[in-house]
């Protein structure tokens, strides 16, 4: 086995497990992010969340001061720094001024989204934060590379959200022909085995949304969260219908909005638009990633990190023993 790549100072030693949580529409807030960074793996919240930027101003203030309280209580605990993510797109027309509340309040990590992100790296560089970029093909990675970004994320095909359509095999090897980087990889990952699953295929951080949805902590309807429990990877449907960019939604939200998710109209980029005065009709459509199928409740961020991490252990453990089965010299990674 080849050793482990450095993780940024930022990152490197402070997580209990390799997860970064992703950010979500409307279910990502203060006491998610929290709750996950407490628990030891990165939480983070699109600042779009914050519906206006005086409430963004004073939710940073909020996390800041529950973990430095968390910290000074407990020195010794392995509390991971948070992260926000920040829409890159000419109809977000809050990204300056949300960006100057990151540098004012030093956020650690900025996770952009759609264009290459060139401004927000030296901003974000300038007080020492890091960003990393969501990305959906080698070229889109090539970009955001070009652009100075400290990490990748591949949002491949089964995840939540404005998912890609490569698998997480083929993204993951092409990149890192050229990138021997931090890299996030996501796409249906869910539990412990899947994080060590990413780890084994060259990605140093598993990005994990839709188990966090179904939490105590998530700011999501409680008929969302129980959708989540009730739902397959059958349950999943993909359509750039409602944002004009292709992702997963649950099928049963759609029907529960008057729609049919077999035959939904077709939308294109055009019809993209990330503003702050962007009206949100499709809010009780819901969306999700494929790894549904093994999310069976909604306990909270605490009990689905340790789940995890006792997973991973056991996944780990397993794998150590299947090498030797098979002669493999070394251990697990």
């Amino acid at each position: 086995m080849t050793a482990p790549r450095p993780l940024p100072p930022a990152l490197d030693g402070q997580l209990a497990l390799p997860v970064i949580a992703s950010p979500m529409f409307i279910v990502s807030g203060p006491d998610l992010v929290v709750a996950e960074c407490l628990s030891g793996v990165v939480g983070s919240f699109p600042a779009l969340n914050a519906r206006a930027p005086d409430t963004l101003d004073g939710w940073l203030t909020t996390i800041k001061a529950r973990l430095a309280a968390a910290r000074a209580a407990e020195p010794g605990r392995r509390i991971a720094p948070f992260a926000v993510n920040q829409i890159v797109h000419s109809s977000n027309d809050r990204l300056a001024q949300d960006m100057d509340t990151c540098v004012a309040h030093e956020v650690p990590l900025i996770i952009t989204s759609l264009r290459p992100p060139g401004e927000v790296v030296r901003q974000a560089h300038s007080y020492g934060g890091i960003v990393f970029h969501d990305v959906t093909t080698v070229r889109h990675a090539e970009k955001a590379l070009e652009a100075g970004v400290d990490g990748l994320i591949l949002v491949c095909a089964g995840a939540g959200g404005h998912a890609g359509t490569l698998s997480p095999f083929a993204l993951l090897g092409e990149v890192r022909r050229f990138y021997d980087g931090p890299i996030a990889l996501s796409g249906a990952i869910t539990t412990g085995d899947a994080i060590l699953a990413a780890q084994a295929m060259g990605a140093d951080l598993a990005y994990m949304g839709t188990r966090f949805i179904a939490t105590a902590e998530a700011n999501a309807a409680p008929g969302y969260k129980q959708m989540i429990a009730d739902s397959t990877a059958a349950d999943i449907v993909y359509t750039p219908y409602f944002t004009g960019v292709p992702g997963n939604y649950l099928k049963p939200s759609i029907h529960a909005s008057g729609l049919d998710p077999e035959a939904l109209p077709h939308a294109d980029k055009s019809a993209m638009n990330f503003g702050s005065t962007r009206v949100k009709p499709w809010k009780d459509v819901w969306g999700a990633g494929q790894g549904v199928g093994t999310i069976p409740d909604a306990p909270t961020v605490a009990d689905v990190v340790n789940r995890l991490s006792h997973e991973y252990r056991d996944a780990r453990a397993r794998l150590a023993r299947t090498a030797a089965a098979f002669g493999t010299e070394g251990s697990a990674p």
